[in-house]
Formats: structure tokens, C-alpha cells, sequence
């Protein structure tokens, strides 16, 4: 096997400006959001001491999620895309502000948090239908497995470099010192995205409006493979998702110096999974990366809930971020390969609540269990159930363990738009 066969395929960032300027800019977004991400859950835990009230985040947003990822869904159908993705961009950076000038403050003000937390939530339910559906229209249908790699390697830089720094800076700067850089880093995003094409919506698109939501609801609900890509990944976040509870895992542990490599960890498992990822343009049979990543998540987890040493819990969520990322590269092949342009939008809102809905309540769940049995207990037990339920679901969806690319109806009809798109282009 020779080294490029197992290399990242960089076609995509050969092939289309469009992809290289949204990969440099999610780059850019995810190292500031990160910062945050760190330093947001870590200011509650210290203006409350309370592994309720950090969980409780998941809670306030979860409801703007789910209103505008359906609302952002239809939205990204009917206008410009471009200018959707744009204008999210610009006020996410304004609750960045926000949080900034709260962590100025001599007494800063616990409610500010959870507000710019759902705002947060409901930006980015609106904002992420219009990038996912945005990719498949730039990126040729050959190479979405390599842009979804891409994708992740980017998203696991910033999700390394970002906690990683955020838990030094927030230790020895103080949390506005965070929140400074997540502004300056929505600045940069801001002025990525005015160099995108225009991404207008067809000629012939409808409103936004309840009616095509329902028609995007009826498609996802008709498709048994796309139905089980959404089950498996919310069960296997609702179940197995811990991040709300690392601040005390880390005090538990002795080990608070090592909180942002908790974060940063799942993070590096899905770097080093993405750095040999050249494999995955070859596989055909995407369901089956579904189903065992996303064991292999629970499986992992399971055991960072049962080991005692750091380094070795590190190690375990280090191995549940490449399983995450062999199922999340499964999930988001499926989706580009099979749905038609004129529903992309709204089955990426579909897509926004399947993968951003089960953490959420994730967060509720181990800070509710953490709580009630203590933290560990509420990391492995919730592995276990992850792995319990992944299984009943493959079992009671066998198409999409038998989904593969080459013989699959809705693939073969998407490739053939594509192509007659190019072609008439």
C-alpha cells in the first residue's frame, strides 16, 4: 500500500475556490468558537459549582436549535445561501461581544451566559443548513467523501488547538482574554465569507414555509437509510456525550490542568483518523461506517468512565473521536450522495437537529446523572447504553447497514443530476 492511498484526498481543495475559502474560514470560526466553548461551561461551573447548572445549557439550547435548524433548512432552499451563511457569521460575532463585555464586568452576571448560549444555538441552526447544503452544490459528486474529510480534518484542528489553548488562557487570563480572541476570529470569518460566490436559490423556489418543511419531513421520513443515519448518531450522542461534565471529571481526577485536553482530545483521535483518511474515498458501503463508528464512540467512552489515570482517559476519548468521525464521514456521504438539490436545504436542517439535538440533551443527561450517581458512573454507563442502542438500531434498520454507493437508487439519481448539471454548465 503506497502512502498516498492513505493520505487525505485533496481534490476538493484543488478543484473549487468556493471550498478552499469555507474550509479557511471554518477554520478560523472553529478555533474562536472553541475558546469559547472551553471557557463559557467553565464560567458557570465557577459562578455556580454546579454540574446541573453547566448541564442546564443543553437545555436552553435546545429548543432555539431545533426552531430555526428546521426554519434555517427551508431558508437555505429559498434564498442565497451565500448571504445566509454571512449574515449568521456577522452575529455570532456580536454575541461573542457580548460575552467579552460580561467577563469585563467586576461581578459578572450568571443570566448573560445562557442567553447568548441559545442565541448562539438558534445562529447556528440557522447558519449550518445553508453551509452543508452549500457543499454539495460546490464540490463535484466524486469527491464528497474527500471534502467531508477535509471538513473534519479542519474541524479537529481547531477543536485541538482551540480547548487546548482556551484552558491555558482562561487559567492564567482570565475568561475575557477567551472571549477576545472568539471575536477577533468571527472578524476574520466575516471578511472570508464577503469573498464567496453567490449561491443564489433555483428560479423556481418556494418560501419558506410549513408546507416545505413538511415536504423535506415526508422525503427524510420515506428514506430508511437517511432515518438511520439521524437515530444512530442522536442515540449515540444523547447517550455517550460527557463534555458537560469534564470540570469535574478533571477535579475527580486531581488533574484540573488537564481540562481543555479533555476537550481537545476526541478532537486528536479524529485528526489522526482524518491524516490517514485516503482510504475512505475507496469504501462503498458508508451505512457500515455509520454503525461502527458510532459503537466504537460508545465503546471508548465506556472505558474513559471507568479508568482513574488521566492520561489513559485521555487516550480513550482521544479513540472515541475517531470513531466519531468514521461514523460522522459515513453520515455526511449518505446525506450529499442521496438527497436532491431542491430539498438540500431543508434536509440539512433535518441533518442540524440529528447531530446538534443529541448533544444538547446529551449535556442534560450527564449533568443530570453526574448528579445523581456521580460523575464516572454517568460517563461509562452512558457508553454502554450507546453502544446498547446503536445495535438495536442497526438490527431494525438492515438498509442502512446494506447502503452502498454504487447500486443505491437515490445515489445513482443524484450523480446523474449532477452530471447533467456539469454538463449544461
Amino acid at each position: 500500500m503506497s502512502l498516498s492511498s492513505v493520505l487525505p484526498d485533496l481534490s476538493p481543495w484543488r478543484s473549487t475556490r468556493d471550498f478552499r475559502l469555507l474550509w479557511v474560514q471554518g477554520l478560523v470560526t472553529y478555533f474562536g468558537s472553541f475558546m469559547a466553548m472551553v471557557a463559557l461551561p467553565l464560567q458557570i461551573k465557577e459562578l455556580t459549582d454546579s454540574p446541573l447548572a453547566v448541564g442546564a445549557m443543553g437545555a436552553v439550547e435546545l429548543v432555539p436549535l431545533v426552531v430555526f435548524g428546521l426554519y434555517g433548512g427551508a431558508l437555505a432552499d429559498a434564498v442565497d445561501r451565500r448571504k445566509v451563511i454571512l449574515l449568521s457569521e456577522a452575529a455570532l460575532g456580536l454575541l461573542a461581544v457580548v460575552l467579552l463585555v460580561n467577563a469585563l464586568l467586576p461581578s459578572p452576571l450568571l443570566w448573560p451566559l445562557y442567553v447568548v448560549a441559545a442565541g448562539v444555538s438558534a445562529l447556528s441552526g440557522l447558519q449550518r443548513p445553508a453551509l452543508d447544503s452549500l457543499m454539495a452544490r460546490i464540490v463535484p459528486h466524486d469527491q464528497l467523501t474527500a471534502a467531508a474529510a477535509l471538513n473534519s480534518f479542519r474541524w479537529n484542528v481547531g477543536a485541538i488547538a482551540g480547548p487546548s489553548l482556551a484552558g491555558l488562557v482562561v487559567a492564567y487570563a482570565g475568561h475575557a482574554s477567551a472571549y477576545a480572541v472568539t471575536v477577533v476570529g468571527f472578524t476574520v470569518s466575516v471578511l472570508l465569507c464577503t469573498r464567496l460566490s453567490p449561491a443564489p436559490a433555483a428560479h423556481d423556489a418556494e418560501k419558506p414555509s410549513l408546507k416545505g418543511l413538511a415536504e423535506g419531513a415526508r422525503y427524510a421520513w420515506s428514506r430508511p437509510v437517511l432515518l438511520g443515519t439521524y437515530a444512530v448518531d442522536m442515540a449515540a450522542m444523547f447517550f455517550a456525550f460527557p463534555n458537560a461534565v469534564f470540570p469535574f471529571l478533571a477535579d475527580e481526577l486531581d488533574a484540573e490542568w488537564a481540562l481543555g485536553l479533555m476537550y481537545a482530545a476526541g478532537a486528536v483521535g479524529s485528526l489522526l483518523l482524518g491524516l490517514t483518511s485516503g482510504w475512505t474515498s475507496r469504501v462503498r458501503r458508508h451505512g457500515l461506517l455509520v454503525v461502527f463508528g458510532a459503537a466504537g464512540w460508545g465503546l471508548a467512552i465506556t472505558a474513559a468512565g471507568w479508568f482513574s489515570n488521566v492520561w489513559v482517559v485521555l487516550g480513550c476519548l482521544a479513540l472515541a473521536g475517531a470513531g466519531d468521525m468514521v461514523s460522522g464521514l459515513g453520515r455526511s456521504t449518505i446525506w450529499n450522495q442521496t438527497i436532491p438539490d431542491e430539498l438540500r436545504g431543508r434536509l440539512a436542517g433535518i441533518e442540524v437537529l440529528s447531530y446538534s439535538v443529541g448533544p444538547q440533551l446529551g449535556q442534560v443527561r450527564a449533568g443530570a446523572a453526574a448528579g445523581w450517581t456521580g460523575t464516572r458512573t454517568a460517563i461509562w454507563s452512558g457508553g454502554l447504553a450507546c453502544v446498547a442502542s446503536v445495535a438495536v438500531l442497526a438490527a431494525a434498520l438492515p438498509r442502512l447497514v446494506s447502503y452502498d454507493a454504487t447500486t443505491d437508487a437515490d445515489a445513482r439519481l443524484r450523480r446523474e443530476r449532477d452530471a447533467a448539471r456539469a454538463a449544461s454548465s
